[in-house]
Formats: C-alpha cells, sequence, structure tokens
C-alpha cells in the first residue's frame, strides 16, 4: 500500500493496482496548486470525508475525467449521483468489500456542507483494509470517543489525523486520539494551508516522540509504503 500526500487532507493510495484519491482540494491550494496537476491523477475510487470546500473542490474534475466512483455518506453520494456520476453511497458503521479491501464509514465529530449550500450529510472517517494493512482516515474531526471503537475490530498500521487545530483535532488531541485508535504511527493532515492551522512542524514532531509515537509530515507529493 502506497499513500500519497497532496497537501490538506488530500491523499492519494495505491493499493492492489487499484488507485484512490482521498478527499481533493488540490487545485485551489496554496501549497499544492502549483505542485501537482489534477488532470493526471489516476483514480478509480474517490473517498470523501465530508462536503466542505477544502475536501471536495476537485471531485468533479478528477471524476471527469477519471470515471471514479465517488465513495461518500448517502447525502453526499447522491448530490454527486444528480450530477451524472458514479457513486457508492454509505453510511455510519456499515462496511463494504471493494475490489481492493474492505472499507468502513466511521464517525467523525465536525460539520458538512458544500459551498453552494446543499447538505453534506454527517461527516465521517474511513477504515481501510487492504494487503494485508489496515489504514484509518479520520477526516474533520474533534476528538471523540468513539475513536476507542476501531481497534476493537481492526489492528491499525497507520492513523492518518488531522493536527492543525482551530477547526479539528490539534497536537495534544492527536496524541490522545493515536492512543485510542492504538496505533502509534501517525501521518498528520490538515495543518498549514491557511493562517488558522499553522503548525510548529519541529514542536508536533517532538511532543508524538515524547509520547512514544512516530508522527509524519510529508511534502507535497511525498509518498510512504506500508
Amino acid at each position: 500500500m502506497k499513500i500519497t500526500f497532496y497537501g490538506q487532507n488530500s491523499l492519494a493510495i495505491s493499493v492492489s493496482g487499484t488507485n484512490i484519491i482521498v478527499d481533493p482540494f488540490i487545485s485551489g491550494n496554496p501549497l499544492s496548486g502549483d505542485k501537482v496537476d489534477i488532470n493526471t491523477l489516476k483514480a478509480d475510487y474517490i473517498l470523501l470525508t465530508h462536503a466542505h470546500q477544502d475536501h471536495v473542490l476537485d471531485v468533479e474534475a478528477i471524476a471527469g475525467i477519471t470515471e471514479a466512483t465517488i465513495v461518500s455518506n448517502y447525502e453526499i453520494a447522491m448530490y454527486y449521483q444528480e450530477k451524472g456520476f458514479n457513486v457508492h453511497p454509505m453510511n455510519h458503521g456499515g462496511s463494504w468489500k471493494f475490489d481492493f479491501g474492505t472499507v468502513k464509514y466511521v464517525n467523525a465529530i465536525h460539520t458538512s456542507t458544500f459551498a453552494d449550500g446543499s447538505n453534506g450529510g454527517a461527516p465521517g472517517g474511513f477504515v481501510i483494509e487492504g494487503e494485508h494493512k489496515n489504514i484509518y482516515i479520520a477526516g474533520d474531526t474533534a476528538l471523540t470517543m468513539d475513536m476507542k471503537l476501531i481497534p476493537m475490530r481492526t489492528k491499525l498500521d497507520l492513523a492518518i489525523l488531522p493536527i492543525g487545530d482551530n477547526f479539528t483535532m490539534g497536537i495534544d488531541d492527536a496524541i490522545i486520539a493515536s492512543n485510542f485508535v492504538e496505533c502509534d504511527k501517525v501521518l498528520g493532515v490538515h495543518y498549514d494551508t491557511f493562517g488558522y492551522i499553522e503548525i510548529d512542524h519541529d514542536e508536533a514532531k517532538r511532543k508524538f516522540y515524547d509520547a512514544g509515537k512516530d508522527l509524519m509530515l510529508l511534502a507535497i507529493g511525498e509518498s510512504i509504503e506500508l
């Protein structure tokens, strides 16, 4: 499983020959817009945690080129289905076996509205099990006790957690979240894009290190393999 970071919460995941894009906010991101050409991205599936513009901006452009299937909660899926895109609706607690592995849609605490005011349903995260590797994509969320449910079903190899604070968890809550999901390997997302969520990288890594954990902060376009 290969995971590439495109800024904010945008990720590319390659697993079992399948290409997945998560929360594509790339062309409008001041940190990634001139580094990543969305027209060249490969996508069989697009996973969306919620409807905010900084998570869905490039969905239609990418799906229009790739004919990818958009996977999200029912409201978001229907929003895109009405526009003619391929969708797979899910809801909290439900899971589905896709060709690349199993995806479960899990709880998040946040808001979710499209830029045009349309209802984005309730936000969520994803637990993905594929190629004998398991990851948790928290999406935009506060620290929540529901995270403790995840390791009761799935032993994680990586937790992808927001760390920018203000709109989501910050560093200290993300450390607690990693305890809740019982995963000491963390990929930080949702930071630095705007002034509200700029972080001190060295301090963040130190706090995770002092807690006995590994925090990865990838450059735009940088990848890791599990």
